[in-house]
């Protein structure tokens, strides 16, 4: 069992010496978008979730 982990960490090690890693300004670049993105969607949803809620209570009054 503790060999099979072993030989498991050492094949994590060697894979993560291949790995591509982006750039810092990158990573604050796609970080950004990621951000806009969630504040663009949480409006647009708010907005429609707020003109639904007018509307059923224009229709319960």
């Amino acid at each position: 069992m503790i060999n099979k982990i072993r030989i498991f960490l050492r094949a994590v090690r060697e894979e993560m010496k291949r790995v591509s890693w982006p750039s810092r300004p990158r990573i604050i670049r796609s970080t950004l978008v990621v951000l806009i993105t969630i504040v663009i969607f949480a409006v647009l949803i708010g907005s429609i979730d707020f003109m639904f809620f007018q509307i059923i209570k224009f229709f319960l009054k």
